[in-house]
This record gives C-alpha cells, structure tokens and sequence, in this order.
C-alpha cells in the first residue's frame, strides 16, 4: 500500500503545486494543469510499482476477453448506484436552495468535517482490508474471512467514535482550525455546528458501512451493495420531504442521516444472512468503546464547563482548546480502554515497547 498511497498523495500535490505557481500566468486553467500533472505522476509511480515486483502493463486489444467482461459485469451495478447517488446530491442542493441563504454553505461545511475522518478511516481500513477478504473468499475460509471482517470493523470503530466525540463537542474550534475565522461569522458557525451534529450520527453508519461494501465486493458482489444504495436513497427522499417544511435545512440534514444509517443496517443484516455472525467479537468490543467514548465526552464537557467560555475567535485559540480538552479526552479514551484491555490497544502498547526497547 505504501507506493498507491504515495501516488494518491502525488495527484493532490500536482494540484496544490501547479495552483499557485502557474495562477499568475494562465489563472484557472492551472487547477486543469495541476489535475494533469498529478495523474501523470501518479500514473507513472504505480506503473513502476508494478514493474517492481515483475507485473508489465501492456495495451492490448482483447474485447472478447472473460476478465474483461467479468470487469464489466462487476461495474455495471456500480456505476448504477454512482449515478443513483449523484441524483440524491444534485436533489439535496436543489432542495437546500429553496430554505434559507447560505444553508448550502453550511451544509459544504459541515459534510467536509465529518468527510475527513471518513476518509482517513474508514476508507483507509477498508482498502486495507479488501485483498485479505478476497483471498479468504477464493480459498473458502469462512472463518477466516470473518475474522478479518471483523477485525475491520472493530478498529473503525475504535478510531470513528473518539472522532466523533471530538467532532461533536468541540466542532467550533476544529472548524476554526480548518476553515480560519473570516470564511465564518458567529451566525455561521452556529449554524455550520448544528448540521454537524446531525451528520455526525449518520457518520458512524457510514463508517462502518464502507467496510461492509468492500465486504461484498470480496465476495464479487456488487449488485446488492448497488440494490441497497437506491433503497437509502428513496429512504432519503421520503424523510427529506417529510422534514424539510418544519426543520428547513436541517431537515435535509437528517434525512442523509437516515439514509446512511438505513443502508449501513441493510447491510449488516443482509452480510448476516450471508455469512452467520461476525468474528472477533464486534459487539463486546463496541460495548466497551463506547463506554470509553461516553466516559471521553464527560471529561470534554467537564473542562468546557470549568474552564468557562469567552475564548478568542482565532486559530491559536482553537489549537489550545484542541490541545486541552481534546487531548485530555483522548487520554480518558485511552485509559478506559486499556483498563478494558482491549486487545487492539494492548497490541499498540506491545508494539510502541517493542519500538522504544522497552
């Protein structure tokens, strides 16, 4: 994985390099310059990867092909459920600009919030997770293929719900932080923590649901993840419309909440009729996350209530508060999971000694 994430990493910096150096001179088209180089570069590092352990890429015109079109049976239900959830985006703002002003802008604001561990997380896992559940599908080991599964699910979750703790209580500084204090007035902000509050529940259905979908792909099964997609969608459509007169923006808010906790569920009920239980034992381990998440929230508001509010709107405002109460949570996180002994942090503790030859 080390040189696909380099390449991934390689396409963004052909965007922010190319921006602000060739912006002066040709202005806008440089962002398509920017996307040029970046796919160009990470083309060429993933080819050489390949080359590296002996596989060569060559064109070749074989239409008739079975991988061919076993890629192109495998894609089809895909592309179906990409171009069912570009509807429900395109209705989402169609819906958003006839509620208040600036609710798109809220809305943006909140999404790229709870994106972010999103993509760090649960994607990350997910991927990382994929050939080994592949594997274990091919050879027919069930047990295997479940405990990796499992595996999966529990180390989103024992990095997702501190997230969201942090995310939920002390959105207003991480926001700061990211987007600075002059794209946000106090109004904006209010209004940016109120719709990133209600995402945030939908964000622990969504993080586990990625594991879920890759889950079945292993399995060459693309259709029901697809099949599941439009079902959340009409899930989305019916609450949206239900809530929208009375809760305005926020209304569509909840109905994306609703979709993603509709189709994580689906998921997990129609991966349990597949497979039987998960291994790994996910539900102690969510148990006792979550009591380490409620016991991390308490401390977070313990300080907010001691220490008081007045602090300053500004970025190194944001950084101490992060660093104070965020940092405290964390360490409250940990602590009760250790006193758990739960085997992911134990395995931490091992390697981190193992490390400093402790």
């Amino acid at each position: 994985f080390t040189w696909p994430a380099l390449a991934t990493a390689l396409y963004n910096l052909g965007i922010v390099v190319a921006a602000p150096v060739l912006a002066p001179r040709i202005g806008i088209t440089s962002l398509v310059v920017g996307i040029l180089l970046g796919a160009a570069s990470q083309f060429l590092v993933i080819g050489w990867d390949l080359r590296r352990i002996g596989l060569t890429l060559r064109a070749t015109i074989q239409w008739r092909h079975p991988a061919l079109k076993r890629i192109f049976y495998l894609y089809l239900p895909i592309a179906a459920g990409l171009a069912v959830a570009l509807f429900q985006v395109g209705l989402d703002r169609r819906l958003a600009s006839g509620t208040v002003e600036k609710s798109i802008a809220w809305m943006r604001f909140a999404t790229t919030l709870q994106q972010l561990p999103l993509g760090l997380i649960s994607v990350a896992i997910s991927l990382a997770a994929l050939p080994r559940l592949s594997q274990y599908f091919a050879s027919g080991d069930d047990l295997a293929y479940r405990q990796t599964l499992g595996r999966g699910l529990r180390m989103v979750l024992l990095l997702i719900l501190p997230a969201t703790v942090l995310l939920g209580l002390l959105g207003e500084p991480i926001a700061r932080l990211i987007f600075g204090s002059s794209k946000l007035t106090p109004y904006d902000m209010a209004q940016v923590v109120a719709s990133l509050q209600i995402y945030l529940i939908g964000m622990i259905f969504a993080a586990i649901d990625f594991p879920l979908n890759y889950a079945f792909y292993a399995r060459h099964n693309t259709l029901l993840p697809a099949l599941v997609g439009v079902g959340s969608v009409l899930c989305y459509i019916v609450v949206a419309l239900a809530l929208l007169p009375s809760l305005s923006y926020l209304g569509l808010v909840w109905a994306d909440t609703a979709k993603q906790a509709s189709h994580a569920i689906t998921m997990l009920v129609l991966l349990y009729w597949q497979i039987g239980r998960l291994g790994a034992n996910v539900g102690k381990g969510l148990v006792q996350m979550g009591i380490a998440a409620t016991f991390m929230a308490v401390v977070i508001l313990a300080l907010q209530f001691s220490m008081g509010g007045g602090w300053p709107e500004n970025q190194w405002s944001s950084v101490l508060q992060l660093a104070v109460m965020g940092g405290s949570g964390m360490v409250a996180y940990l602590a009760t999971l250790h006193a758990f002994q739960l085997p992911e942090i134990m395995l931490i503790r091992s390697h981190l000694r193992t490390r400093l030859g402790m």
